[in-house]
């Protein structure tokens, strides 16, 4: 099997069918298998997959179990060379999946690979991030970037030539290919052993429910010697964020802020992890108090 593809879905049954027949449109000169892992959609999305796509191998769960930990039920199955992570709001081109692989083969420094990801419009999405430092997350937390967009040139690699092939610190989770390094080499012996090691207990860590998985992978893959890259062989749609839109505002902030606070607990100084949840304590005091003092206001008038 040379590729394991796996989409988790919620709620997003008419991308997640265009998504998924693009991929059997593919060029194929591979061998592939498609996971679809529901988290318990509402909008029949179970349905849709048993009945038009027999072929793609279904986990259907009871509730909700985040991104992290439905990825992971699917990998643990994965028996191909590679494993692409791929969000149900995407659309490969017919040559996206075999330039892809061919160029993981070619380069076998690459543990980790994403494409040139484009919008409906053909417009290319910068995706290409820095690892995150307490600065950036601090000016994001605090919404300054809305006052000075440049805050955030550095942490976004504003100036990222993305018709160069680069390596990279990290790449967006849409479009995740990964080097099933349990059953490929690595470009050394030493290396190769140590990654497979690795890769018996390095799945996406389950602590994230939504937001910074990929990121976390991608410092996983840094620290045991491995390299994330960016190309631009291949081209991919992006949507962009179809399941997110439907969370409410406040369960997609507490999501994004459980996040970065795991994240920076695990990876950054202690002192760190406290001054950003100690921000963020501040900063949603003050949404509460301007929402009640706009309430009142409204009240008197």
């Amino acid at each position: 099997m040379d590729l394991s593809i796996i989409i988790v879905s919620w709620n997003v049954k008419e991308k997640l069918r265009e998504n998924l027949k693009s991929l059997f449109k593919s060029e194929d000169d591979f061998k592939y298998e498609v996971f679809v892992v529901d988290n318990n959609s509402t909008d029949s999305t179970v349905e849709m997959v048993k009945n038009e796509f027999p072929q793609v191998k279904l986990i259907a769960n009871q509730k909700n179990l985040g991104f992290a930990k439905a990825n992971n039920q699917a990998i643990n199955q994965a028996r191909g060379d590679f494993i692409l992570l791929l969000n149900p709001d995407m659309r490969v081109m017919p040559d996206t999946l075999e330039k892809m692989i061919k160029w993981m083969i070619k380069n076998k420094q690459a543990t980790v690979a994403g494409c040139h990801l484009v919008d409906e419009q053909g417009k290319t999405i910068k995706h290409v991030r820095r690892f995150p430092t307490v600065w950036d997350q601090l000016a994001i937390v605090l919404k300054l970037p809305h006052i000075f967009p440049s805050m955030l040139n550095k942490y976004l690699r504003a100036g990222f030539n993305y018709s160069k092939a680069q390596k990279v610190d990290s790449i967006r989770g849409g479009f995740f290919m990964i080097r099933n390094f349990s059953l490929t080499p690595g470009p050394s012996p030493a290396r190769a052993s140590r990654e497979r090691g690795a890769m018996k207990k390095m799945l996406l860590d389950e602590r994230y429910f939504l937001w910074f998985e990929e990121v976390d992978f991608c410092r996983q893959i840094k620290k045991i010697g491995g390299e994330v890259w960016y190309t631009p062989v291949a081209q991919c749609v992006d949507y962009i964020g179809q399941s997110f839109k439907q969370l409410p505002r406040g369960q997609a902030q507490k999501y994004f802020r459980d996040s970065m606070l795991k994240y920076f607990k695990k990876w950054h100084p202690v002192w760190q992890y406290w001054l950003l949840k100690f921000v963020w304590l501040m900063g949603l005091f003050l949404t509460w108090l301007g929402i009640k003092l706009r309430y009142k206001t409204k009240a008197k008038t």
